[in-house]
């Protein structure tokens, strides 16, 4: 289902607020792109539900913080109008319609997927459509391992309503007792349990955990009988408040992530049957506003349908990929300074392998002339590599320095943990700057060598995350540039000593003079176009909401710059309006992998791509909060290998993209660039192909010229060829053979070994 149209009825100028797209309408529009995934057959269809769930999980963390935004400007009597003119209250009425519309498609997507699940033999089934052998084998499991984690809550004045825990579901009833005397009760459903409970492998069948409950429900009210009920979930507020000029700012953010957790309810979400009665009686007592009411006609929590998506049915997952490994590192015998100080490198991951990047740091920690580190940390996951090679660095002596972002969204808890573990361990544990986050992701290593100090420098685009390093599409550069690796050491003496960097050679950071450059570069395509001269800028990034940049680019576009712009989630910029932005497209790719790289080309005066043109890579997208309220970098490139790998390989691969993009309109509805199985897929073409500046031996040469001919060959013959679903037998069938050939004792040991998986 395609975007609804937004349309704007106000003249587009450089002064008027209809030049801008709203932030929280294009957001939703790219939830939308993320769930028309769910209905794209070239995709095996677990991979299908994947994006359905990734919606839905998408949509909670939407209301969570942006809607829950939205909601304290309105109670706090804000009327200030966003880039695009709406005060608050009209933004949260245009979220309201194209959320319902969203929502309303999440559901017809899960029926249509549901189906083509069945015909592969995978059942989420209902109460009704159990057999006497599945009750059977369900209400012995049921007994042992689901009744006594169930707490069953009275409602009424001696038990107030209780409090419910974020994202969670619940189950309420109402029952009369044998007096005839009516009592309302509730059943939070236990986290701890799977969302849905497996009753067979072969084939894999399904019922929902609410569906148990009530199948049972006799037994948790043995003298009652149930007269009404329904399932519910909620999503809490989740903002969190910090009083950042505190003297023990860890002590104020364990205290905010504690009131965090008991933030006010912004939406109901019930199941399409749930009676008026009970329905009236919830909204009261969680005192949701009306809008935040919703009643769904599927799951109430899609993002849980990630849990059916079965490891072992490999026939509808994607054919698993292995990163490749820098050949460069092996030629060294896996001595990363050897490698860098031979030539800069780029790894472009998740087709090259982060190993690297946790053996550089491994290298470092073990290595005896290395005498210091300094780490950015803003997101890193659990038993991180990262955060033990920092351990075992200080543990050996080494002067380790962790500058630790506790306010990186909903990782608060574990960076206050791992802030916590180096410190114990002899770590510096900085936490930045007061007002502003450290988003920038450098590392950087002093060894002696010869007498001498020398560093090296990684700067990256993703976070130091070993589990998202293999979704995201992201870029490690290495470097022992001298400049560089100075400048690095100015950037880590600002983030500790408030010493705010002078004499930058060639970085530019974020709040300081990352905007200013950026606009610099712009007015320079500008000048070239007014020359006569080639004017060019490629920019790919997840976000664009800046509006300084954006006037720039309407700027450029007006003097007849080139503009060709990936951005993969909120674009407030305009494109393709005549006499405006004409000059400017703008795609979005979504696939198996986030996009997630901030890389910009600028011809210098030359057609891109060029070896002579600017290239950049950073930690930043094009927002204001990138680029006033945070550090952030924008590292130049120069290696002439690296520079053609970044634009020449990844960047042109991107703009080339046809498969995965979608192209934004002047309206902000976005269509699909082709469907045809023969278009061409960057994710594709990076799989299968190798990177330049990885490849060590290898000579230069010859490398370049098979690359472009095989961007030329993937052009003509495609990727991602279409699946074909199979034929099966009806679900009646497959159901009633379960039911004979699977034994009662065998059942129930799978029922408990579902119970026993971890969510």
């Amino acid at each position: 289902m395609p975007s609804e149209p937004v349309v704007f009825s106000q003249p587009v100028s450089m002064d008027s607020p209809s030049r801008f797209f709203n932030r929280e309408l294009s957001w939703l529009a790219f939830n939308q792109r993320v769930l028309e995934e769910a209905m794209n057959t070239r995709y095996p269809l677990l991979e299908r539900l994947r994006f359905l769930a990734i919606s839905g999980s998408n949509l909670d963390e939407f209301f969570m913080v942006r809607v829950a935004g939205i909601l304290a400007q309105i109670y706090a009597g804000v009327t200030t109008r966003s880039d695009d003119g709406l005060t608050p209250q009209e933004q949260l009425d245009a979220i309201n319609s194209r959320v319902e519309i969203l929502r309303k498609t999440q559901d017809e997507y899960f029926h249509i997927l549901k189906k083509e699940m069945e015909k592969e033999q995978i059942f989420l089934i209902s109460r009704d459509q159990l057999s006497k052998q599945d009750t059977k084998a369900l209400k012995s499991v049921f007994e042992d391992s689901v009744f006594p984690v169930l707490t069953p809550i009275a409602l009424d004045p001696a038990h107030p309503f209780p409090w419910l825990a974020n994202l969670s579901q619940s189950l309420i009833f109402s029952m009369k007792d044998k007096k005839g005397t009516e009592r309302k009760a509730l059943i939070p459903l236990p986290s701890s349990l799977p969302r849905f409970i497996r009753l067979t492998k072969k084939p894999a069948r399904f019922i929902a955990l609410e569906d148990v409950v009530m199948q049972f429900i006799g037994t948790i009210f043995p003298n009652f009988t149930v007269k009404q009920s329904g399932s519910f979930s909620i999503v809490r507020n989740s903002l969190l408040e910090v009083d950042e000029r505190a003297e023990d700012l860890v002590r104020q953010f364990e205290t905010a992530l504690a009131q965090q957790k008991r933030g006010d309810v912004i939406a109901l979400v019930m199941n399409q049957d749930m009676p008026d009665e009970l329905a009236s009686y919830l909204t009261y007592k969680l005192d949701v506003e009306s809008f935040g009411v919703v009643r769904r006609n599927g799951v109430l929590s899609v993002r849980s349908l990630s849990s059916l998506i079965l490891s072992e049915r490999k026939d509808l997952l994607f054919k698993p990929y292995k990163p490749r490994h820098a050949e460069r590192v092996r030629d060294f015998k896996g001595d990363h300074f050897a490698a860098i100080r031979k030539k800069d490198m780029v790894i472009h991951h998740p087709y090259e392998s982060f190993e690297v990047v946790v053996k550089f740091l491994r290298q470092a920690a073990k290595d005896p002339d290395v005498v210091s580190i300094k780490q950015t940390l803003y997101r890193t996951n659990k038993n991180s590599p990262i955060v033990k090679a920092l351990i075992d660095a200080a543990r050996a002596g080494k002067d380790v320095t962790a500058v630790v972002e506790l306010r990186a969204r909903f990782d608060e808890e574990a960076n206050i943990k791992w802030a916590k573990d180096m410190e114990q361990a002899g770590v510096h544990v900085v936490f930045g700057l007061m007002n502003y986050k450290t988003h920038a992701k450098i590392s950087l290593v002093t060894r002696k060598e010869n007498g001498k100090m020398k560093s090296y420098a990684h700067f990256g685009t993703g976070n130091y995350h070993e589990i998202t390093a293999n979704l995201y599409t992201d870029l490690s550069f290495f470097t022992c540039d001298k400049q560089l690796c100075t400048d690095a050491a100015l950037v880590f003496n600002y983030l500790t000593g408030y010493a705010q960097p002078e004499g930058l050679k060639k970085l530019a950071i974020a709040p300081l003079n990352l905007r200013d450059k950026l606009l610099k570069l712009i007015d320079k395509e500008i000048s070239y176009a007014e020359e006569g001269k080639p004017a060019n800028i490629w920019a790919k990034m997840n976000s664009l909401l800046d509006d300084k940049l954006i006037d720039a680019l309407y700027r450029a576009s007006q003097a007849g710059v080139k503009i060709s712009l990936v951005v993969r989630g909120i674009c407030a910029l305009r494109p393709g309006i005549p006499g405006f932005s004409e000059n400017i497209k703008v795609k979005s790719i979504i696939g198996r992998f986030l996009e997630h790289a901030r890389i910009f080309c600028f011809g210098n005066g030359n057609k891109l791509p060029s070896p002579d043109a600017k290239v950049f890579i950073s930690s930043a997208d094009w927002m204001q909060r990138n680029t006033m309220h945070r550090v952030e970098t924008l590292v130049p490139i120069q290696n002439e290998t690296v520079h053609e790998q970044i634009m020449g390989q990844i960047m042109q691969g991107n703009i080339k993209d046809e498969a995965l993009s979608w192209l934004l309109h002047p309206d902000m509805t976005y269509t699909r660039v082709s469907e045809s199985p023969q278009a061409f897929s960057c994710h594709q073409f990076f799989m299968t192909h190798p990177s330049l500046s990885g490849r060590g031996t290898a000579k230069l040469r010859g490398i370049v010229a098979r690359q472009k001919k095989a961007v030329r060959k993937e052009e003509r013959t495609g990727v991602l060829p279409a699946v074909k679903p199979k034929r099966t037998r009806t679900v009646k069938k497959a159901a009633a053979k379960v039911v004979k050939k699977t034994p009662v004792k065998k059942q129930k040991k799978i029922v408990r070994k579902s119970l026993a998986q971890p969510k």
